[in-house]
């Protein structure tokens, strides 16, 4: 009994830490989330914007295919240490260097260690996690982190008028100085001895798709992405440079639009440990953003509390497919499964890849505004793929 409470007392204390590390990672990650597409459009025009996005994305899945033998070799402790370490001296670059070739490189470095921190986080908190509580430790993780983006976005705008990029980037490179401690001096609860199982990608591909539960949480993560692509890439040049609404509005926009991450995450968590299940409130959530994705395309007039709501709107989708997806997949593997979490996490990079190669395709000759409803029509097929899973209750 003393071994049991001692193990469950240093889950807690593990969970709490990675709570804590979230939280200042979110934060440091929002901060130049919403202007990356200006940032680079300074340098490239809309068409090469795409294109970069998805070379870096194809990149960073390769990146993310390779991670698991980074693990293995190196422990979740430390190749933390390695991608959070990085990540702060790219941001760093960011801000301070002024050669256009240099800032894309780092831009696509900045990408890559991006994904990988998140799977070493994903990792971490799933060494502390017990399956019937999956649900609501994963949504209290994610509220957490969503907190820290909800905060960022009126300071990030702030930032860029008084300093340009470079602040928004120079301050994200200072949030992993204390996440880099953090790991230091909490090296006994972190490092834990886990016997990892990597293995070469297209094993963990085939093992995925033969399991119709992992194939269709993988393929409706994937859209998630997808429309998260169109969210941060494409909706602040919409809304920006078509609509003319200036960034002063938009951060008080994109505060209130990330509401829903902090409001509905932990009930949806609760409400599918203890009642429905995953699958409805997927389907709610999938529902929600399709509607949103048809409504910025008929939405002509640049409105704030019209943009606001839809904007708002579209984020309660989002809150509810995503407490869904991780509760979901994270009940249907554990912390040794680095394969799997690997390519969990892989549809990040692929969900942008989809989402940049259609407006590559078809701002040729569309504007802007059909991106949204293209979109939702590829998000139409997750109804079929929550259908094909089996609900965890």
């Amino acid at each position: 009994m003393f071994s049991l409470n001692l193990k469950n007392k240093s889950k807690r204390t593990r969970r709490n830490i990675t709570y804590t590390l979230g939280f200042i990672l979110a934060v440091s990650s929002a901060l130049p989330a919403y202007i990356q597409s200006s940032f680079l459009s300074q340098y490239i025009n809309l068409e090469l914007v795409s294109l970069f996005f998805v070379i870096a994305n194809i990149i960073s899945a390769v990146a993310i295919g390779f991670f698991p033998q980074v693990i293995k070799r190196l422990s979740n402790y430390n190749s933390a240490k390695l991608s959070i370490g990085l990540h702060g001296l790219v941001l760093l670059g960011l801000a301070t260097i002024n050669n256009p070739i240099l800032l894309i490189i780092l831009f696509l470095l900045f990408i890559i260690t991006s994904y990988l921190l998140w799977i070493n986080m994903d990792i971490l908190l799933e060494t502390a996690s017990a399956d019937s509580k999956t649900g609501r430790i994963r949504t209290l993780y994610l509220t957490l982190t969503n907190i820290g983006w909800i905060l960022v976005p009126i300071f990030s705008v702030y930032l860029v008028k008084i300093g340009n990029y470079s602040l928004p980037f120079l301050i994200s490179a200072a949030l992993t100085i204390p996440v880099f401690f953090i790991l230091l001096i909490k090296k006994r609860d972190l490092k834990i001895s886990k016997k990892y199982k990597p293995e070469k990608i297209w094993k963990s591909v085939k093992k995925l798709w033969a399991d119709s539960n992992l194939k269709g949480i993988f393929i409706v993560a994937t859209l998630l992405q997808l429309f998260y692509s169109g969210a941060v890439l494409y909706m602040p040049l919409y809304l920006n440079q078509n609509l003319g609404i200036p960034w002063s509005d938009l951060g008080w926009m994109f505060a209130v639009m990330l509401l829903p991450f902090a409001l509905f995450e932990i009930p949806a968590g609760y409400l599918a440990d203890k009642y429905f299940g995953e699958k409805e409130i997927m389907s709610i959530g999938l529902f929600i953003i399709l509607i949103s994705l048809i409504l910025f395309f008929f939405i002509e007039s640049a409105v704030l509390w019209v943009w606001a709501a839809a904007l708002f709107m579209s984020r309660i989708g989002a809150a509810l497919l995503e407490s869904m997806r991780d509760t979901y997949f994270f009940k249907n593997v554990n912390a040794s499964d680095v394969g799997f979490i690997n390519l969990f996490r892989i549809t990040g990079p692929l969900g942008y890849i989809i989402g940049a190669a259609t407006a590559l395709l078809f701002l040729l000759f569309l504007p802007l505004n059909y991106l949204f409803l293209i979109f939702a029509v590829i998000m139409i097929p997750g109804f079929y793929y929550i259908g094909t899973i089996k609900d965890t209750k």
